[in-house]
Order: C-alpha cells, then sequence, then structure tokens
C-alpha cells in the first residue's frame, strides 16, 4: 500500500472477509505491508517476494506490474485491476486469465467516463470541465476515456495532475485560473484517502466534483459513483482464500498462510 489510508481499508475490510472464509491474523494468517512512492515500487516488490508469500495483493495495475516483472510464479491478486488487464498484459484473456495474475476489475477507465457523465448532469451548465488524475502515466488511459466522453458531452476537458497532497493546492489554483466550471477526480487510491482534502480544496474553489466512491461524497464531493467497497474486497479477499486452499495459481508453502501487500499508486 501507499499511504495509512489504504493500509487501514486493507485491514478493517479485507482482513475481515479473509475472517469468514477461515483465515484469522496471528492465527492461520502472516500479513507483511510495504508503502512507498510509485518509483519505490519495484524495490519493494523485490524486497515482499524475498519473503516468499503464498500471494501478494497489488492494490493498482502498476503495483501489478512491478511485482510481476520479479515473480511469474507467485500469485498476484489485484484488489483493484482499474484498467485492460489484457491490454497491461496480466491476461491473455478476461475469461481465461492464464498466467499468476487474478482479482477484481473494476474498469476503472469506463467508470471516470461514466462519473463525467454524470457530473454534466448534475451542473449542464458547465461547459469547461477539470480532470485531477494521479501522474500523465497513472492516469493515461482514465483520461483517454474521459476525454472521449467529453468530446461527445460536447464540453472542454483540461488535465491537472497531482501525485501527493502538497501537490494539491497548486492544482487547483490552476483549474481556476483556466475557468473551470466543475471537477472530475479521476480513480485513485490515494484521492480516496485524501477524499475530506479534496472536498475542501474544490468548496473553495468553488468547483461541483464527481469522485469515485459513495465514501467520498460523504466527505463531501457533490457526487460518488463506483463500485460497494466491502464486497469489493470481499471478491478479493475470496480470490486470495481460492489460493490458499490450492486453486491455480497457487504456491502455499505451509498451513500458515502468508500474503503481503504491495504498494499502490
Amino acid at each position: 500500500m501507499r499511504n495509512a489510508g489504504a493500509v487501514e481499508r486493507l485491514r478493517a475490510l479485507m482482513l475481515r472477509a479473509l475472517a469468514r472464509q477461515g483465515f484469522v491474523e496471528g492465527r492461520n494468517l502472516v500479513l507483511e505491508v510495504r508503502t512507498g512512492a510509485a518509483a519505490e515500487l519495484p524495490a519493494l516488490a523485490e524486497e515482499l517476494l524475498a519473503t516468499k508469500p503464498d500471494a501478494v495483493l497489488a492494490n493498482g495495475s502498476v503495483a501489478i506490474a512491478a511485482v510481476r516483472e520479479h515473480s511469474n510464479t507467485v500469485p498476484i491478486v489485484g484488489a483493484a485491476i482499474g484498467g485492460d488487464p489484457v491490454a497491461a498484459g496480466f491476461a491473455v484473456s478476461l475469461a481465461r486469465p492464464g498466467g499468476n495474475v487474478t482479482g477484481s476489475l473494476m474498469l476503472a477507465p469506463e467508470l471516470d467516463a461514466k462519473r463525467l457523465e454524470l457530473l454534466h448532469q448534475a451542473v449542464p451548465t458547465a461547459r469547461r470541465i477539470a480532470a485531477l488524475g494521479t501522474s500523465p502515466m497513472a492516469a493515461r488511459e482514465n483520461f483517454a476515456q474521459v476525454g472521449e466522453a467529453a468530446h461527445a458531452l460536447g464540453v472542454e476537458l483540461s488535465a491537472f495532475y497531482a501525485e501527493v497532497p502538497a501537490d494539491y493546492p497548486a492544482a487547483f489554483a490552476a483549474m481556476r485560473s483556466t475557468g473551470a466550471q466543475a471537477l472530475a477526480i479521476l480513480s485513485a487510491p490515494d484521492f480516496f484517502t485524501n477524499a475530506s482534502t479534496l472536498a475542501a480544496l474544490a468548496l473553495e474553489a468553488e468547483l461541483p466534483t464527481a469522485c469515485e466512491w459513495r465514501e467520498m461524497a460523504e466527505q463531501g464531493c457533490l457526487l460518488g459513483y463506483g463500485p460497494n467497497l466491502a464486497e469489493l474486497y470481499g471478491r478479493t479477499a475470496d480470490y486470495v482464500a481460492r489460493i490458499f486452499r490450492g486453486a491455480a495459481p497457487a504456491i502455499c508453502r505451509s498451513s500458515n498462510r502468508h500474503i503481503t501487500s504491495s504498494p499502490s499508486t
């Protein structure tokens, strides 16, 4: 995981779901967590794999790629595979993935495009809409889908980036200077963790905002649209439990199941 908020969600939801499947931390489950920025992912992935885990839980496509670069045998479970896993090289096909990657597919770029449509419905007078991503590389596919949606809606879309909270004020200042009238915050774990800060800045900038999760709307965004978080983690936990019980591509080294969690972007 990349930050404390993501780790808290993992413990609150993922471990609870695994416990219902009979895997309890401290009893027959060992959880090791590493945190770090995107640039640190390859080194952290190598460090985690050195612990010889039964599975690696990777939150996001960049994290999955970092782990997979170092192993094509250790099972990798994507907690939230945002983009197309086939295009990313994680799977041969959606029906028969093959390889050592499995997990929950979110179709994040498509959902980001849908959020833009919902934002436009909520604020139909907004003709200039800002879209906030973490970085050009991480949000490339998302911006492509959102750009197509903006073109179809006949609105002007401007891209802004903020990789860490310290970047947020400058990003919002830039939005105001370009005359943005609404804001679509793209899918990113860090944006979820910092939802209240982003919502406060959007309110200050008078930008109606669409966010990824219902919980983000509860913290101040105008609207949130996305999967049920508890159900998403429950489904991911089911994949992990299947691997622990021997489903391919399981590598179980002992009765004490060992799962590591890689950083997200």
